[in-house]
């Protein structure tokens, strides 16, 4: 469907944009400390730690086009999404703590397996809830500016638990006084009730039962597996536009996925401070918190595609400058960082506002009630990218040597990592992940729709 509603009041902002306080912490914890967590408490081999967050994120791909098909075919019957979003958000704070509560002393293989189930359980109680989310401003809000507005507040929020979690995460982790069993149990216990609480507030956003005259025709809803894909599929295929954000937006997600794992290793073993991370968060986050409606202002001015291609290339300069931690780490890599925020900002904001122009824009053309779908799609590449980051990480782990230890047996050697993996570590910071945005630009390029075309189909 296409949104009825022409203005969007406070409450509705509000509410849509404290979703991301769960959409972000979870996007971020787990990106930053899963393959750490891992490789340094549990003593998993980097490449299998890359397997099981891979694998377990490969489930998400699997799954969420079905949760966006299904999530339309609640819309067509109930008239609302809103049951499904409550169940992702109440399910998802128990799993999250089991993924995190390994027993001391379990060997790495039952660890590697435990972590991946639970994980595995936590993410699809995430898609639950994040797949309708997406969909949910294309019947929000009317029009280019309208959407623009909506978006850029949900990434101020989103870009605020990226700095809480990204920051506190790791506090709150410390705070187990040297147990890694009683800091990681502590950090998600903590997070899961923060995500799952941002989670369920914003799920009431969703309206408990639309008028009968704007859902969807019931008629050819979406039942089985199958169709539920080849939703997907002609999602894709019927919308140029589409696929040139969702593959632009997928391979920003695998370089800055993959940043944010290497994020802990930087801190530890480039700049000799597990602390460090704290401040790295801090200076990437605190100027997006600055920026981002900003990149609002931008959009209006020279359109929301040109504001992100903008964005993207300062971002990809501010990562391939860092490869001079290779030879000279220190304090100054805040100042890249902290561009690079900035850059985040509109890389986030700008493409979540193109996407309900998207929606929209389809259902002009194709007929309503694929939002779903859509944001189904949308999830599942979000997830591959992100995914694939952490596993680009630890192949290049892998390569450079990079040696897995316990947390009993690193505190025991009390040794370093080799040259070659430290300067592994740094080019996953900086010069494969810059490579990487230079790449997205391509398909970014293709993406044809303005302003204009939005606003004549509302």
């Amino acid at each position: 469907m296409i949104a009825t509603q022409q203005s969007l009041t406070r409450a509705t902002v509000a509410r849509y944009a404290v979703g991301s306080l769960g959409t972000g912490g979870f996007a971020t914890l787990p990106g930053l400390v899963l393959v750490y967590y891992l490789t340094d408490s549990l003593g998993v081999a980097a490449i299998a730690a890359g397997l099981v967050v891979t694998v377990a994120k490969v489930w998400d791909v699997i799954i969420d086009p079905v949760i966006g098909a299904r999530s339309d075919r609640m819309l067509a019957a109930r008239g609302s999404r809103r049951p499904m979003m409550v169940l992702g958000a109440v399910a998802l704070p128990v799993f999250f703590l089991l993924t995190f509560a390994v027993p001391a002393g379990t060997a790495a293989v039952p660890a590697a397996v435990w972590v991946f189930v639970a994980f595995l359980l936590t993410a699809t109680a995430f898609s639950l809830f994040q797949v309708p989310y997406i969909a949910l401003p294309a019947e929000l809000a009317s029009g280019y500016d309208e959407r623009t507005r909506l978006l850029t507040w949900r990434v101020v929020v989103l870009t605020f638990a990226i700095l809480l979690f990204g920051a506190g995460g790791p506090a709150l982790r410390a705070l187990g006084g040297g147990n890694d069993f009683a800091g990681y149990f502590l950090m998600a216990l903590v997070a899961g009730v923060v995500i799952g609480g941002g989670m369920l507030v914003s799920a009431f956003v969703a309206p408990r039962q639309l008028p009968a005259d704007t859902l969807p025709p019931r008629k050819g809803v979406l039942t089985t597996l199958r169709t539920n894909y080849a939703a997907g599929i002609g999602a894709l295929r019927d919308s140029q536009p589409f696929r040139a954000l969702l593959l632009a937006f997928l391979l920003q997600g695998l370089a800055t996925g993959m940043m944010l794992a290497g994020a802990n290793y930087v801190a530890t073993w480039v700049l000799h401070s597990e602390d460090a991370v704290t401040f790295l968060f801090i200076a990437l986050i605190g100027p997006a918190l600055v920026v981002t409606p900003l990149w609002g202002v931008v959009a209006r001015r020279i359109g929301k595609e040109r504001g992100f291609r903008l964005a993207s290339m300062l971002f990809g300069v501010a990562a391939l400058s860092m490869v001079l931690l290779i030879w000279a780490p220190g304090a100054w890599v805040y100042l890249p960082v902290a561009v690079a925020g900035a850059a985040y900002a509109g890389m986030q904001s700008l493409p979540m506002a193109m996407l309900p122009d998207v929606i929209s824009h389809d259902a002009r053309r194709n007929g309503p009630g694929r939002a779903g779908t859509f944001g189904g799609m949308w999830t599942a590449g979000e997830t591959t990218g992100m995914a694939l980051g952490a596993t680009v990480l630890t192949i290049v782990l892998a390569l450079t040597g990079y040696i897995a230890r316990s947390a009993s047996a690193a505190a025991a050697a009390g040794a370093g990592q080799p040259a070659e993996a430290v300067a592994g570590i740094v080019l996953s910071f900086s010069v494969i992940p810059a490579a990487i945005i230079a790449a997205s630009l391509v398909p970014l390029a293709r993406y044809r729709l303005r302003k204009g075309d939005v606003d004549d189909v509302v």
